[in-house]
């Protein structure tokens, strides 16, 4: 039976004040959607970090709650697609930017939004995974789409110890491809080992001295969350006919390259988009994630799990880089 309120995080800010509290809300301070959702757990991700800061340039009003994925049961719904009691996850669109998210103990989303719990997912593992492990798992997609097979060659994964570059190296690695993580912190390479990877190397081993049109050809595909110069070096590494899904801009939004690997090597460079993904592709994308592109080594992507009382010090973390993979936000 539910309550007339519920818990959820709040940010508020004002001309002189701001703050992150955990605080009492009731219904009718959610907004519209067709689907009401339980939420059983959510996630951290860079996103929720910048959300929580005064500055982070990510929410346009207050106040708000953070999450930009979650994972639960249907309450109830007008939407004839889910059901009372139907397990299901949200992720995407505007959730945890524009339309409150996953850190509250109940959410309303739209049905448009939400995609069926897959079997042999739990919802904790759905939230393992969350937007960076879907946003890995739809790169690994297009990769393989345009040819990337484990007979091919090493595959090159940079910002491996966050969240879109562990699930990479995790799902790479256990289907069998010659995994490369590439990291800035040098006490991770038994981690990444752990997750599957074959090498790890550091951002420099990337980057090189100098930036050419055209280098040595050392890998086969990568999956780039890093962006900037280090998207560059990579194009100039890839062997002939390659790809690189490209997700991410931790290391900046310029990209100083030629066009001498795309003419004269023929690779191709994907764009990644996890937020505005069509449904279609998102219900393949997360129904794989449960099949043949689970890893054995989910688990192993957890960094720590905790309450929405104590979000914010995890938020404070993912926003100076101090976490080794996922963490998880157990609502439920």
């Amino acid at each position: 039976m539910m309550t007339e309120t519920f818990q959820a995080l709040v940010v508020e800010k004002a001309e002189a004040s701001f703050s992150v509290t955990v605080k009492p809300l009731t219904f009718s301070d959610l907004p519209e959607g067709d689907v009401l959702i339980k939420v059983a757990y959510s996630s951290v991700n860079y996103k929720d970090g910048l959300a929580s800061i005064p500055d982070g340039k990510i929410l346009r009003s207050y106040p708000f709650i953070p999450g930009i994925d979650l994972a639960g049961e249907v309450v109830s719904s007008t939407d004839s697609r889910y059901r009372e009691g139907q397990q299901v996850i949200a992720s995407g669109y505007g959730i945890g930017v524009s339309h409150y998210g996953g850190y509250s103990e109940y959410a309303r989303i739209p049905a448009d939004w939400i995609t069926p719990l897959p079997a042999g997912l739990t919802p904790r593992e759905a939230m393992i995974y969350g937007t960076a492990g879907f946003t890995a798992a739809l790169s690994i997609q297009e990769l393989e789409a345009h040819g990337m097979t484990p007979d091919k060659g090493k595959v090159l994964v940079t910002g491996a110890t966050g969240g879109v570059g562990g699930a990479a190296v995790a799902i790479l690695g256990a289907r069998g491809y010659h995994v490369v993580a590439s990291t800035g912190k040098a006490a991770a390479s038994e981690y990444l080992m752990s997750l599957g990877a074959a090498e790890v190397i550091s951002r420099e081993d990337v980057t090189g001295e100098t930036n050419k049109p055209l280098d040595k050809q050392l890998w086969q595909a990568a999956v780039d969350s890093v962006g900037g110069n280090t998207l560059a070096a990579i194009l100039s590494k890839i062997a002939y006919k390659g790809s690189v899904a490209a997700s991410g801009l931790t290391a900046g939004t310029a990209l100083t390259t030629t066009v001498l690997p795309f003419i004269l090597r023929g690779v191709n460079l994907l764009g990644i988009d996890s937020v505005m993904c069509d449904l279609q592709t998102r219900h393949k994308v997360w129904n794989r994630m449960a099949g043949d592109l689970k890893p054995d080594s989910l688990d192993r992507l957890v960094d720590r799990e905790v309450t929405l009382q104590d979000v914010s010090g995890a938020l404070a973390a993912i926003l100076k880089s101090d976490t080794q993979g996922r963490v998880l936000v157990r609502i439920a």
